[in-house]
């Protein structure tokens, strides 16, 4: 396969991973490295199997069935349960849009040197939703694979800084965290920017969606012969796509272990101090590259956050879904989109730092994505739904352990506080 071929199929897997590190992502990988040092790599490690095993069962299941999470779900559970996790879905996400939005806005704002960050956060919402409303998923979706390689500037440091390897082994390895609420708080953030409950929605419904626009595919319950080369597409994707982005997030904590919290700085207050870790790469530069950073996540992972509740919206009330509709044909779909970023401005409008509501969006993330993983395992697991391609076994185990280490860490979270 040539590299224009295999790009070409870099699709669902790849842009979720990268929409993970999201301004959400950075902020709490950046404030567990300034806060915790090298102590809370093991969260990245660990996290990478349990990502590739959820976030593959969530594509199986909308490529086997052709119908979204929420579809699936609501042939499995009553509708009023069903709605409560659409619910808990648009408010996770919507605070997730605005603590990002926010961010972009304060980090385009510090960047130009000028002007209202709340005005830039007004136009980035305005435009992101104008792009996702008009701009058609095939047109977009080339620029936003392009757009993840620009995390990748964090990786720099590892060539610029003094970093003692042996405390990084150990803090990667060997599982550490104080018992406390503060420290549990952490732990959970970094788990919920990284298992989402929106990048479930979101990979099924591309699957779905990919497949609806090619003529040559089938869901794989009715074309099982096509399963071989699907399943194992979906495989190798989401852990190219999972390691991208758990690479990116080791090395943004790593980064502000070995400038912020080598140096005393143990709790990031605002964005300027986030973009810090970057000097040793960029100097007086490092404000723009974090802005660039920001900024460009961002533009990714607002449309997929905003179009996750509106595919699960779509289908428990049944309307026309996707985004290479135009508007007037699937007028609720896009609807749900702009209500979810709209109200998402409001997070820009609370008053909280930019820093710290990506932080605690990340600690919503943590909770809300318990009940939707014991859901969404459930799906996968039955024959009635997913006939002989239910999840596979490793699926099945890593997926039911993780969403076991998720719950305990929100229960001991709420334990300690």
């Amino acid at each position: 396969m040539s590299l224009k071929d295999l790009t070409k199929r870099l699709g669902p897997g790849v842009i979720t991973g990268a929409a993970d590190d999201d301004p959400s992502g950075i902020a709490t990988y950046s404030q567990a490295g300034a806060q915790a040092g090298f102590g809370l790599l093991w969260t990245v490690v660990l996290t990478w199997p349990m990502m590739v095993a959820v976030q593959s069962v969530s594509a199986r299941i909308g490529r086997v069935t052709g119908r979204g999470l929420a579809a699936n779900m609501l042939e499995v559970f009553p509708r009023p349960v069903v709605g409560l996790l659409v619910a808990l879905l648009f408010i996770a996400n919507t605070i997730n849009i605005g603590a990002d939005l926010s961010a972009m806005g304060a980090a385009a704002k510090h960047a130009v040197g000028d002007g209202s960050e709340h005005l830039y956060t007004v136009l980035f919402a305005l435009g992101t939703l104008a792009a996702t409303v008009f701009i058609p998923y095939h047109r977009y979706v080339d620029v936003l694979k392009w757009l993840t390689f620009s995390l990748f500037a964090y990786i720099g440091i590892a060539f610029t800084v003094q970093i003692d390897w042996h405390a990084v082994v150990v803090g990667a390895l060997l599982p550490h965290f104080e018992v406390t609420g503060e420290a549990l708080t952490l732990v959970v953030a970094v788990f919920g920017t990284t298992i989402s409950p929106y990048l479930f929605f979101w990979q099924s419904s591309q699957e779905v969606e990919e497949e609806e626009a090619d003529p040559r595919a089938a869901p794989l319950l009715e074309k099982p012969q096509q399963a071989p080369r699907e399943l194992e597409r979906i495989g190798w994707e989401t852990w190219i796509g999972m390691a991208m982005s758990n690479l990116v997030a080791f090395f943004i904590m790593l980064a502000t272990a070995v400038t912020l919290h080598a140096n005393g700085q143990t709790d990031i207050q605002s964005t300027q101090q986030a973009a810090e870790a970057l000097k040793p790469i960029a100097g007086e530069a490092a404000f723009l590259l974090f802005s660039i950073g920001i900024v460009g996540t961002g533009l990714l992972a607002v449309p997929v956050l905003a179009g996750s509740v509106a595919y699960a919206a779509g289908e428990l009330f049944a309307w026309p879904i996707g985004l290479e509709h135009p508007p007037r044909d699937a007028r609720g779909f896009y609807s749900v989109i702009a209500a979810a970023t709209v109200l998402g401005i409001a997070v820009d409008l609370s008053g909280l730092d930019p820093i710290k509501a990506l932080v605690w969006s990340a600690v919503v993330n943590g909770v809300a994505v318990v009940p939707i993983l014991v859901a969404m395992m459930i799906v996968a697991s039955r024959p009635a739904q997913m006939g002989k391609f239910v999840a596979s076994r490793s699926q099945r185990i890593f997926g039911w352990i993780t969403t076991v280490m998720m719950a305990a860490a929100a229960v001991a979270m709420f334990a300690t506080m």
